[in-house]
């Protein structure tokens, strides 16, 4: 009984110490196609919460253009950026978001990363901008 409660200790506190990085990837695909060149991205999430919470809070990716998406995930870069170099949540904050505004990393992407950071600011309570969008 004393190793069971151990285990489930541990458990516990390897759950609570969670990372909250994302990064974008990047992989160019050449095709034997001259022209047809395509590349792609991905959005890797290493928070273990956000997978569960995402299915469960996200709309559909159609619910908002890919414009919407864009404006609100620089917005969200820009700070989680300044926060990650120095600022009040550096500390927690553990990657820099490599975002470029004049990349088109697709809807899917894009709908992905806005909802990660709704995770981020309603999920675990860490406010980025004071003014964002009313998602609940």
């Amino acid at each position: 009984m004393k190793y069971l409660t151990i285990i489930l200790f541990a458990l516990i506190f390897a759950s609570c110490a969670t990372q909250h990085n994302v990064q974008i990837k990047h992989d160019k695909q050449a095709e034997k196609s001259a022209d047809n060149d395509s590349t792609s991205y991905e959005l890797v999430v290493l928070d273990p919460g956000f997978d569960s919470w995402y299915a469960i809070n996200s709309k559909p990716s159609w619910y908002h253009s890919q414009d919407y998406y864009e404006y609100w995930n620089q917005r969200y870069v820009q700070a989680w950026n300044y926060d990650y170099q120095g600022g009040r949540y550096s500390k927690v904050l553990e990657t820099y978001i490599d975002y470029d505004p004049n990349v088109d990393y697709g809807l899917e992407l894009n709908h992905k990363l806005f909802y990660y950071f709704q995770y981020v600011v309603h999920g675990l309570y860490i406010p980025l901008i004071s003014d964002g969008p009313r998602t609940y």
